[in-house]
């Protein structure tokens, strides 16, 4: 069961900040943080499709946690779920189109060793 919760985590990490990543990247940056501008930001934010899916994807996530932390160790948990940043990795380049070099490939392939160590426990 732990590790269909690490999946669920994993997958519903990864869709939400690749999802938070797109609703950004298509409203822009924000230049202005004055309240009301800050408000308008939300406001706008709000009615992304991306970002509404984001925070959708991210209750589950979150909610998985949970679930995850009470059948399991913390020392488990934090790192297993850690297989979201090799996902979140490979979105990046190749659904975002983001420039990932040779460094951030072996941070990613570290982390996914370090997962693998945790599966053969």
């Amino acid at each position: 069961m732990k590790w269909i919760l690490v999946m669920i985590i994993v997958l519903a990490t990864t869709a939400g900040e690749v999802l938070q990543a797109l609703g950004m990247k298509h409203h822009g940056e924000i230049h202005d943080f004055r309240p009301g501008a800050l408000g308008r930001v939300a406001s706008t934010l709000a009615q992304s499709r991306h970002i509404i899916g984001s925070i959708a994807a991210m209750a589950i996530s979150f909610f998985a946690f949970m679930s995850l932390i009470s059948i399991a160790d913390l020392s488990f948990a934090v790192p297993a779920t850690a297989g979201s940043y090799i996902l979140e990795t490979i979105f990046a380049k190749y659904l975002l189109k983001e420039h990932v070099g040779w460094k951030r490939w072996t941070g990613t392939l570290l982390v996914a060793c370090g997962v693998v160590l945790l599966a053969v426990e």
